[in-house]
């Protein structure tokens, strides 16, 4: 049971840090906003679950939204 805990919790979190210190801001967001698309797919992959088309577009809506912001 504690290592699932670490999986699924530590383990991610540290990733998480490292990376939010050696990427820039815009690149962090971006790849964060592509966590909705890897678990649509793997979800279609492995569990078989075939997503609706509102589930699609709202994983296309996140991704499009921080693909398209700009810093000013």
């Amino acid at each position: 049971m504690a290592g699932v805990g670490v999986c699924s919790s530590v383990i991610p979190y540290v990733t998480d840090q490292l990376a939010m210190a050696r990427l820039p801001r815009a690149t962090f967001a971006l790849m964060l906003s592509l966590l909705p698309a890897a678990a649509t797919g793997i979800g279609l992959v492995v569990l078989g679950q075939v997503p609706t088309v509102i589930e699609l577009l709202g994983v296309g809506l996140v991704v499009a939204g921080v693909a398209l912001h700009h810093d000013r």
